[in-house]
């Protein structure tokens, strides 16, 4: 199995370190074969806080071009980025004017009934786990759109206090299947485990990756990908990298492993 990782930030995201080249050199020294970028895509409105503006997207774009040639293997182009009903057009704008190589769906926003968006990580106590479902179904439209060959941290809306019950089981089925459908390779994320064992209601855990998740991923054939959402260079190929393969292998995720999407 080749060594990959397609989920890659840079500083104009706001909330990373490192400039393009540390990370093209991380990648080199962890013995990377493809090193896939994927900062916090921009919406011509800049509508999300902690992404990159929409006026540094060409810059950032013409960086990463400048840096393929110094380097023997492939570097690849892309944003990980929210699906919003409304920007059909803007994604297809990112293909075939932008020349992206691929779009990670890092659905940390999901729409509400009256337009608004609602955070994944902030569900509301008076919505609890019935908010899943709404996340699951935004989630099943993303990838039927054809646009996301990946979903990154598909497990991120249980990083919430609230405990495990029949809405999360609906939430699963909901994104799972749809995965089958669109054939979308699910990430399994590293920087879930950086962030540490936590309090999240009665359950000392990660945010992600969430075990009851990903037993469910195990009994079904949707392909896995391991991604270390690196937020600085000395992240490319850490411990929590290593970490995230040996628990995927202790929930019997090892066939389901791919190293391309």
């Amino acid at each position: 199995m080749k060594k990959t990782n397609y989920h890659t930030h840079t500083k104009r995201c706001m909330h990373a370190n490192g400039t393009d080249a540390d990370y093209v050199k991380a990648a080199l020294d962890a013995g990377l074969d493809v090193l896939g970028f994927s900062d916090h895509g921009p919406f011509p409105d800049n509508r999300f806080d902690f992404r990159m503006p929409y006026a540094d997207l060409d810059e950032y774009l013409t960086c990463i071009d400048a840096l393929r040639p110094t380097v023997s293997f492939p570097i690849l182009k892309g944003l990980e980025i929210e699906y919003c009903p409304d920007s059909l057009d803007y994604y297809s704008f990112l293909f075939k004017e932008k020349k992206l190589d691929y779009l990670l769906l890092g659905q940390h926003y999901y729409q509400d009934d009256d337009g608004s968006y609602i955070s994944a990580f902030s569900t509301p106590e008076k919505i609890g786990t019935r908010g899943y479902i709404k996340y699951a179904r935004s989630v099943k439209e993303a990838l039927e759109t054809g646009y996301f060959p990946i979903l990154a941290h598909p497990d991120v809306f249980f990083n919430n206090p609230y405990s495990w019950d029949d809405n999360c089981e609906e939430a699963c089925d909901i994104i799972l299947n749809a995965a089958i459908q669109t054939g979308t390779v699910l990430e399994f994320n590293a920087n879930g485990i950086r962030k540490g064992i936590q309090l999240l209601g009665n359950d000392r855990r990660w945010p992600y990756p969430y075990p009851n998740f990903w037993k469910k991923v195990a009994k079904t054939s949707i392909p896995v990908l391991i991604g270390s959402d690196c937020h600085d260079p000395a992240s490319m190929w850490d411990s929590c990298v290593e970490e995230a393969y040996r628990i995927a292998a202790e929930w019997n995720l090892s066939d389901n492993l791919t190293d391309t999407f």
